[in-house]
């Protein structure tokens, strides 16, 4: 058994793991899931109230030889995730690592892969609504995959939203960056709409995608909350989820649309079997496509895998970890 376990920090796990990288790493993963190869534990939930959740996510990927958990802790005040990487084989504990920016970069990269096989391959013009933590990183993940000729950013917040473009502006000079007065003047026209906040009441109708757009629905990930009106789902041609256990679970749109009692959700399709066909399967009569992430624990998985094997061969740049054997146990106070 080891006796020592690594401690990434989120700087390190970041450093370690560019976007690109986290893109293809997961891309093998679901290839995995689609095989039957590697499994996900389905998301574990506790409510807290007042907006607070408790969450825990887990996998397992005998092609890596690694398993899993990654526990994390939602409030209004604040959040915190942690992830432990373990040995498959031997159930040696690898590394611990704060998971914050982990949760963000296999978030992006998840939506990276859902543009990469369900979007127009010509769509370069990227409505981005939402400028919270988690929409940046979304931003960059789809221009590894479709190179942006243009970005309008929306969210409630003015000075929020003209603060992320400015960002934008300057990571991505090949890009015109704008910011809309509307979500409407966001929408108008878009190939690709990425819709990543916070919102517990549907806000964003069909009407404002274009003809042929790809919408990537992310932020509603509890059951509570919503994103998107049903007549979204009238104008898809094709439904697309990363997981279904967790749509089934947490995804009020799709809880309310296909039923939560429905033995099966037959016009969803999942992003592992869209990669192992080589492409979406034949849809309905509408005209857009619709991929809703709410997340899996094999995404968590890709990037902590990496991170770790990363820094065993960087010298002197993560903490090394005492590990012990149990200790017996007190059965008095004396």
């Amino acid at each position: 058994m080891k006796n020592t376990a690594l401690w990434l920090t989120e700087a390190e796990v970041a450093g370690h793991v560019p976007m690109v990288d986290a893109i293809d790493a997961l891309e093998r993963n679901l290839t995995e899931i689609a095989d039957g190869a590697a499994f996900n534990v389905p998301k574990a939930l506790g409510s807290l109230g007042d907006g607070g959740a408790m969450h825990a996510l887990a996998s397992a990927s005998p092609r890596l030889g690694v398993c899993g958990f990654k526990t994390w802790v939602h409030t209004p005040n604040g959040a915190k995730a942690v992830f432990a990487l373990f040995d498959s084989n031997n159930g040696s504990l690898l590394a611990m690592m704060e998971a914050n920016t982990l949760g963000q970069i296999r978030t992006a990269a998840m939506t990276a892969l859902g543009t990469r096989w369900i979007a127009p391959p010509e769509a370069d013009d990227l409505a981005i609504v939402g400028t919270g933590r988690q929409a940046i990183a979304q931003v960059y993940a789809i221009n590894a995959v479709r190179p942006l000729r243009r970005v309008r950013v929306w969210s409630r917040d003015g000075a929020r939203r003209q603060a992320f473009a400015d960002k934008v502006r300057v990571d991505l000079p090949q890009a015109d960056v704008t910011v809309a007065g509307t979500l409407e003047a966001a929408t108008d026209g878009a190939s690709l709409v990425t819709v990543v906040t916070r919102a517990t009441e549907p806000f964003f109708r069909a009407g404002l995608l274009a003809p042929h757009a790809h919408l990537n629905a992310v932020g509603a990930i509890l059951p509570a909350n919503a994103e998107f009106f049903p007549d979204v789902f009238e104008r898809a041609w094709a439904v697309v989820v990363d997981d279904l256990d967790n749509a089934r679970r947490g995804s009020r749109e799709m809880r309310e649309r296909y039923g939560v009692d429905a033995p099966q959700w037959p016009e969803v399709q999942t992003l592992p079997d869209v990669i192992k066909r080589g492409g979406l399967a034949t849809g309905n009569s509408g005209d857009v496509t619709v991929f809703k992430a709410m997340g899996m624990g094999l995404s968590d998985l890709a990037v902590a895998a990496l991170a770790y094997e990363r820094a065993l061969v960087a010298p002197g740049s993560a903490l090394t970890l005492p590990l012990t054997a149990a200790a017996p146990i007190r059965w008095t106070q004396d």
